[in-house]
């Protein structure tokens, strides 16, 4: 599986808690250098990702590393000065000739990271869960979605934490995961995880599908608690930015999805192996 994507444990303290923090999840599909280098797609990018404090980018595909170096170089110098941007990266993971990475993109004026190994400390004690990126391989979708259950588990064992965001391309709908297979997922069967994004919204730019690829899960009553009601949704960049399905497509054939969580709370986010 190409679950969880850092090599380091990693804390995001939540500096200014006056506003809610939205977390996004957005599959690029095959973001590099061409994509990188064509002006009204960056633009474009650029407006979908000043809207989220924090963003898992998925489908990296640059071997050389310098596509995510200049979204994030124009996110801090040219479109958002009110806000600072970095990122970290995943090693490039896959089979074969498929790599691919994962990357968050954080605004570090409003979350400072600390990397550890042996736990995390953040200025105070804190409110803490852990976030889960994931990218499933489509033919794989519905054994990878179930393996997640096993994930949550061996992270629950090493942390003692049970406040779990699990958040990406799940590929979870239409034909990768039939009405039938779901019966046999455990993140569906235990009622303790919350799908924040349902099986009856579309995830996908094209007029001819609807399927809710993308997901965000929670589990855990500190973060269900902390979630901001009705916020999690796809962002629809094509109607909200007046472009047709040609233009979008450029982009992505994926939309974003998102969650807000409340203000005036402290988080301590770790990623993990």
């Amino acid at each position: 599986m190409r679950t969880a994507v850092l090599l380091f444990v990693v804390g995001l303290c939540v500096l200014n808690a006056a506003s809610s923090l939205k977390i996004c999840a957005f599959n690029v599909q095959s973001f590099g250098e061409a994509k990188a280098n064509n002006k009204k797609v960056m633009g474009i990018l650029l407006k979908i990702l000043s809207r989220c404090d924090l963003c898992l980018i998925q489908e990296v595909r640059d071997s050389k590393g310098t596509a995510i170096q200049a979204l994030v170089k124009d996110l801090n110098s040219r479109f958002d000065k009110s806000n600072s941007y970095s990122y970290v990266e995943s090693e490039r993971l896959g089979r074969k000739t498929y790599k691919e990475q994962y990357v968050y993109i954080y605004r570090s004026n409003v979350l400072t990271i600390k990397e550890h190994y042996h736990g995390c400390c953040c200025f105070a004690v804190v409110k803490d869960f852990v976030l889960i990126g994931q990218h499933t391989c489509p033919r794989n979708a519905m054994k990878e979605i179930n393996e997640l259950y096993t994930v949550f588990q061996g992270i629950y064992k090493k942390w003692k934490n049970d406040n779990v965001m699990i958040l990406g391309d799940l590929n979870a709908g239409c034909s990768y995961v039939t009405s039938k297979d779901w019966r046999a997922v455990r993140l569906r069967s235990d009622p303790k995880f919350r799908w924040l994004i349902g099986d009856e919204q579309d995830t996908t730019v094209r007029e001819k599908t609807h399927c809710a690829y993308d997901r965000i899960i929670v589990h855990g009553r500190e973060i269900i608690s902390s979630i901001v009601p009705g916020s999690a949704q796809p962002f629809n960049f094509k109607n909200n930015f007046h472009l047709t399905e040609e233009e979008a497509l450029q982009v992505s054939d994926h939309f974003p999805v998102e969650v807000d969580l409340k203000p005036n709370h402290r988080y301590l986010l770790r990623n993990e192996l």
